[in-house]
């Protein structure tokens, strides 16, 4: 088969966002320092972004080496699992930091925990679900009419995935501009107790939101173009539309570690110890903060 270079491009977004995400789950999940439910969310977000990266890769390997029927819906399903997992996990943390502020005094607590553990098993149960539809019997191989953009997936199936992910965003969204609001009040409040200067003030609520631009902002510049054209596209479309689409998508997965692990503090400490040589698993630092808003 001819290598088609947009297919190239995508397995070697895999192979960055794998390398990525496997540095940040290798970290969460095997230091003692990072228990807290924060972290359990993030490392959720980073085991479905390194999923999604293999599943580039093998979707790559699957169609130019191994050309199968089976293999292809299997790779499907995977992806759209890592993908719908990502997305979700945002959301979950999402959720995560807007309780940790609204809910401060209570947020370290049995519940939180619960909580945490219950998000997670609706996350992957729910994206489960969904990326086994394909091989289930939701695709368009025995009738290529019904193919979406995204072949073999249906239509309905994409259409699903799309307003799944359009409902996903009006939450996050909604709840980004109550955490502004509490960033804002926060910050005055300690401006008042402190005597700060209202400079002082609009530095901190500037540098807040700022953040929370960043984050939502690069979330809808990656997947809103992609999901979009999974509600308006067609299969009859050039394949060069999708290809257009779904790369930056994929780009929200190679982001993500670093808005969401590396900008962290206590992972950014832990990070440069083992660079260095000088951390050991039974190190005694345990860590119970949020992550930075």
């Amino acid at each position: 088969l001819v290598l088609n270079p947009w297919d190239v491009v995508l397995c070697i977004s895999g192979t960055i966002i794998s390398c990525e995400n496997a540095v940040v789950v290798l970290l969460i999940f095997h230091s003692p320092a990072f228990r807290a439910p924060t972290f359990l969310l993030i490392g959720s977000l980073a085991t479905a972004d390194l999923l999604a990266g293999l599943g580039l890769i093998l979707h790559f390997a699957f169609v130019y080496f191994i050309p199968s029927e089976v293999v292809r819906l299997l790779t499907l399903g995977l992806l759209v699992t890592s993908f719908t997992a990502s997305i979700s996990s945002l959301l979950t943390v999402t959720i995560d930091r807007y309780l940790s502020l609204y809910n401060a005094l209570t947020y370290y607590s049995k519940r939180t925990v619960t909580r945490t553990y219950i998000m997670l098993v609706l996350t992957w149960g729910g994206s489960i679900c969904l990326g086994l539809l394909p091989i289930m019997g939701w695709n368009c191989l025995k009738e290529p009419s019904s193919c979406s953009i995204v072949k073999p997936l249906m239509k309905n199936h994409l259409v699903i995935l799309s307003v799944s992910f359009f409902m996903i965003f009006a939450v996050m969204l909604q709840l980004y501009v109550q955490i502004c609001k509490i960033i804002c009040r926060h910050a005055h409040q300690i401006a008042l107790q402190r005597h700060f200067l209202a400079t002082s003030h609009y530095d901190t609520t500037r540098k807040g939101i700022a953040t929370l631009a960043l984050i939502l902002g690069t979330f809808a510049s990656c997947w809103l173009p992609f999901a979009i054209y999974c509600l308006l596209g067609d299969s009859s479309y050039p394949a060069l539309y999708t290809y257009a689409t779904l790369l930056p998508a994929t780009y929200n997965s190679m982001i993500n570690p670093v808005i969401y692990a590396f900008r962290n503090q206590e992972i950014q400490k832990v990070l440069c110890a083992l660079c260095c040589g000088c951390f050991s698993s039974t190190s005694p630092f345990r860590s119970h903060s949020p992550s930075d808003v």
